[in-house]
């Protein structure tokens, strides 16, 4: 039976599951683990989503060198086979004695041999981390002392494993942290073009072999704002997309833009022609550099603004351009798109 000092170290961490600071969550984590089993050393690994390989997130006891072994070898052994597959992490000191455990001996292999034993420690637990019917990292405990993990030990580390999963996901937060409408697709976008699709979220179709948005990407990252609100037509429909500069997160490259986007209509019933005549209007082109740019005639585009003026209920060009920018009425180019980002 856990103790009540042991409850209520669980309770803690769950709690911290709710904290945006995962780096420092995860830390707390490991010390509230420190309280209630017996470690020297410990360490909380997320899975990298493009490259699938381990990154440390927090530690205690570890060296940086045995850290990386930790991630990095550890992984390719057959003992991290056996941990995968099941839900009670298993420990050194149980694996001859577990009737679900047909594999090889840790103890009897180079792992244990060349890495665990040379360091001191004599005792060892590791859980698979799942969040949201995903791997998603592993919690790794190890001590000096013999037979110290025991299934009391185990069933309290499998207990606390969901929220160290939840801090551990690189992903658990990125598709809420900007109050995300539930029903938009989303994805994340890393400097160098890749995307992490988010759990329980579609890929936006702009993502979708559309270059010229890709494009937009690159020139809203290379601005360093916040924040940018579009519209854009993807597969013959109109998209409203938001572009959010994603804070760093643990597993995850810097620098990766969060893409949203939900369908509508254009709005205030603007044509596509008249949409890119108000965005070339909000840029400061006067009407005779926007029928160039267009190869349009001055006239035509003086229709298009008076048409826009009376749809938005606008009495200029100037409060047209500030409706614009407010909302988001906007589908800019790369090249003029800076002044539209919100800093």
């Amino acid at each position: 039976m856990p103790s009540h000092h042991q409850i209520a170290a669980a309770a803690r961490i769950g709690m911290l599951t709710r904290e945006r600071d995962t780096a420092s969550a995860s830390a707390q984590a490991l010390r509230e683990l420190a309280r209630a089993l017996p470690l020297d050393a410990a360490t909380l690994l997320t899975i990298d989503p493009l490259s699938g390989s381990h990154i440390q997130v927090a530690s205690i006891g570890y060296t940086a060198e045995a850290s990386q072994v930790l991630a990095g070898e550890f992984v390719g052994t057959p003992w991290y086979r056996n941990v995968v597959r099941r839900e009670l992490p298993p420990s050194i000191s149980q694996d001859a004695e577990d009737p679900e455990d047909a594999g090889p001996r840790f103890r009897h292999g180079w792992f244990y041999a060349e890495r665990v034993r040379p360091a001191g420690f004599r005792d060892g637990v590791t859980g698979a981390l799942r969040h949201q019917g995903r791997l998603v990292g592993l919690v790794h405990l190890s001590t000096e002392s013999a037979d110290a993990y025991g299934t009391d030990a185990r069933m309290l580390l499998a207990s606390v494993i969901p929220a160290l999963a939840a801090l551990a996901d690189p992903l658990a937060h990125a598709g809420d942290l900007h109050g995300l409408a539930e029903e938009g697709a989303a994805s994340l976008v890393t400097g160098d073009g890749g995307v992490i699709d988010l759990p329980g979220r579609d890929r936006p179709r702009v993502l979708r072999e559309d270059d010229s948005f890709r494009a937009l990407l690159d020139a809203f990252t290379a601005t360093g704002g916040r924040r940018l609100r579009l519209l854009w037509r993807a597969d013959g429909d109109w998209r409203r997309v938001v572009l959010h500069r994603h804070p760093s997160v643990p597993g995850l490259v810097p620098d990766a833009v969060l893409v949203h986007e939900t369908s509508t209509e254009l709005p205030y019933g603007l044509s596509p022609r008249e949409l890119e005549v108000l965005t070339r209007a909000a840029t400061g082109q006067t009407n005779q550099a926007i029928a160039q740019a267009l190869f349009l005639s001055p006239r035509t585009v003086h229709s298009h603004v008076e048409h826009l003026l009376r749809k938005t209920g606008c009495a200029s060009r100037a409060e047209a351009t500030a409706l614009a920018v407010r909302d988001g009425l906007l589908r800019p180019d790369p090249d003029h798109l800076a002044r539209f980002v919100e800093r």
